[in-house]
């Protein structure tokens, strides 16, 4: 367990990288974390998949021009510790 308390029990954790973190937000505290908003409206990112700018509203969010899926922890949302969730990958998959 990645010791965040959030009951995940399968070793990904916040700290943990591209899909695995998409994945692990996504379930995180029962899923009620995935759709909260990040404060301030948001943070920049540059999408991993099309390389085109946009606001990541939420934990768990999709790029509006390709759908690529990006999260980031709630511990420490920075746009820096933005995660993709890789080529083809989509909340369906989750």
């Amino acid at each position: 367990m990645s010791g965040c308390g959030c009951g995940i029990e399968n070793g990904a954790g916040p700290f943990s990288k591209g899909r695995e973190l998409v994945e692990f937000v996504w379930n995180a505290h029962g899923g009620t974390v995935r759709d909260q908003p990040i404060r301030n409206g948001g943070l920049e990112a540059i999408c991993q998949g099309c390389g085109e700018d946009f606001i990541l509203q939420t934990y768990v969010g999709s790029c509006p021009h390709c759908n690529g899926v990006h999260a980031v922890a709630p511990m420490n949302p920075t746009s820096e510790n933005i995660q993709f969730g890789g080529k083809g990958f989509t909340l369906a998959e989750v």
